[in-house]
């Protein structure tokens, strides 16, 4: 078709041009009714719709992403000879538009960028006058979330979105009432399957992880919605945020969550030997190679593989597992069989990977493939409400593993820690914690337990520089204070607790200006 002009990025069409439109959208609404009403051949018939957008509708590239557990066809169908539109721009809307919609599970349209005029040229053959969107509608049946319909809409001069989604919508609906047929009547088995008793969704559990600061509420919120599908989620966040935590509870919270959970730190192995333990190896494959081995990918079989530090892959086993990811297949070192796994993927990295693109240390493909779902996760210093509940987790259970007797933790040492800028995120908060319940001996954690670069002169009132008998002062002010507090405001009780005559305690308590009124319980009027 020739390219007409176009004055704006969307147009509405001329009355013509709109009985046009609607006139092949009810041929393709009539085909689709007679495709999905034959007892078999559900997937043919998905394939053929998705023929008729591209060759009636100008909607190319079309996809079906099933959510896990909706058919047992598989959960990507994709349109015969879509593989001829390659374009990394291009996919990153699609796969952008898709993860709206699985957030949101309302229709997304996204515009896509031309630059030029010239980047589709290769591929699409597109004249630099056109206009692509990416559309992903949900598809539902009630309240029951089934997947996504996407396809790239290419614009010839006008576009109306609203009944271009619209029609979207009614196909999808007739897709959605025949997944739900085909959920119990799949190609292979004819015979009636009793219908499941579905009492709604279960709340996310995320009992194992500590946190209830906006930010981590937002993941939560994410995840809920990830969680129970098959999609490959990317986890990204600084290092020692908790993404292993994350990826524990992705795979708890799935359908998969009675299958294996198979971790891979991608760093923690050399070259040599990661292959082997992503892939397994035959027998006699390598000097050393003494019997099979089954690799993580196959051990991982109907469950989870989390690749952690993804990022530190060398760009041959990149290759390599690109394929995985792709076919969900792959040979074993030595082996000429091929094996199909069915798993699904989690990824994390604390590195920036488009910046590795474009360095040339991370392949482009491979990056699209697992960036399906992106999760960030913050760090440390954007939570600060956390760090007193993953505090007293720690405490609790580092006292138990030590035994020790620990009751509390004093009032300058918690101003030590959420004032702390914790570089190293949760684990360098844990690291401090467990140490702290090593060095305490009398049921109280207190600064000076925690370790010099928490002992700043922000927290500590001791100004920089300061010498020996300050520093002396400082501490004595904070075991006067964390009494005071304890005995709440009886200066008897305060001094008995530290070994001083009551005379002593008031001497101390006026240097530094400590009214013991002020730790006084309230009277009750």
């Amino acid at each position: 078709m020739n390219p007409r002009s176009q004055t704006a990025p969307i147009l509405f069409e001329t009355a013509s041009e709109e009985r046009s439109r609607k006139d092949r959208q009810v041929d393709v609404l009539k085909t689709a009714a007679a495709n999905l009403e034959k007892s078999a051949g559900f997937v043919d018939g998905l394939k053929e719709i998705l023929g008729l957008l591209d060759r009636h509708c100008d909607l190319v590239m079309g996809r079906i992403d099933f959510l896990e557990g909706v058919v047992d066809i598989g959960r990507e169908i994709r349109a015969a000879g879509s593989d001829r539109y390659q374009d990394p721009l291009v996919d990153e809307a699609v796969q952008s538009s898709i993860q709206d919609v699985l957030r949101t599970w309302k229709a997304k349209m996204l515009p896509i960028p031309t630059f030029d005029g010239t980047r589709f040229h290769s591929t699409f053959q597109l004249d630099r006058q056109l206009q692509l969107y990416a559309l992903s509608q949900p598809i539902k049946f009630g309240e029951r979330k089934m997947g996504t319909l996407t396809a790239v809409k290419v614009c010839h001069g006008s576009f109306d979105p609203k009944a271009e989604q619209s029609f979207l919508g009614i196909l999808c609906a007739m897709i959605a009432q025949s997944a739900m047929i085909n959920r119990f009547y799949p190609d292979h088995e004819m015979s009636v399957v009793a219908l499941p008793v579905v009492s709604g969704k279960l709340p996310f559990d995320r009992s194992h992880i500590v946190g209830n600061s906006k930010a981590m509420e937002n993941v939560f919120e994410l995840l809920q919605q990830v969680s129970d599908a098959d999609t490959t989620v990317l986890i990204l966040g600084e290092s020692g945020v908790g993404k292993e935590l994350i990826a524990d509870a992705l795979h708890k919270n799935s359908s998969r969550r009675s299958k294996p959970f198979i971790k891979v730190n991608c760093a923690a192995l050399p070259e040599t030997l990661l292959e082997s333990e992503l892939f397994g190896h035959e027998k006699g494959a390598f000097t050393g190679a003494h019997a099979q081995k089954k690799g993580r990918f196959e051990l991982a079989h109907g469950g989870t593989i989390f690749l952690d530090e993804i990022g530190d892959l060398s760009p041959a086993t990149q290759i390599k597992l690109l394929r995985v990811i792709q076919q969900r297949e792959f040979e074993r070192l030595g082996g000429v069989s091929t094996i199909k796994t069915d798993v699904r993927i989690i990824a994390a990295t604390n590195r920036d990977l488009e910046a590795m693109i474009d360095s040339n240390q991370f392949r482009q493909d491979l990056y699209y493939r697992l960036n399906v779902f992106p999760l960030h996760v913050p760090p440390l210093s954007e939570r600060k409400t956390d760090i007193m509940p993953i505090t007293d987790f720690f405490i609790e259970k580092y006292r138990k593993i030590h035994n020790k007797n620990i009751r509390r933790i004093s009032t300058p040492a918690i101003d030590m820690l959420t004032s702390y800028h914790w570089p190293g995120n949760v684990r360098e908060l844990e690291n401090c914690v467990e140490r702290a319940v090593l060095l305490t001996n009398e049921g109280v954690i207190r600064g000076h337990h925690l370790p010099p670069s928490l002992q700043i002169a922000e927290s500590t009132g001791v100004e920089s520089g300061s010498n020996l008998k300050t520093m002396l002062e400082s501490m004595e002010r904070e075991l006067i204070l964390d009494s005071l507090k304890s005995s709440k405001g009886n200066m008897a009780k305060a001094a008995r607790d530290l070994g001083l005559t009551e005379r002593v305690m008031g001497l101390r308590a006026r240097k530094y200006h400590l009214d013991p009124k002020n730790f006084r319980k309230p009277q009750q009027g």
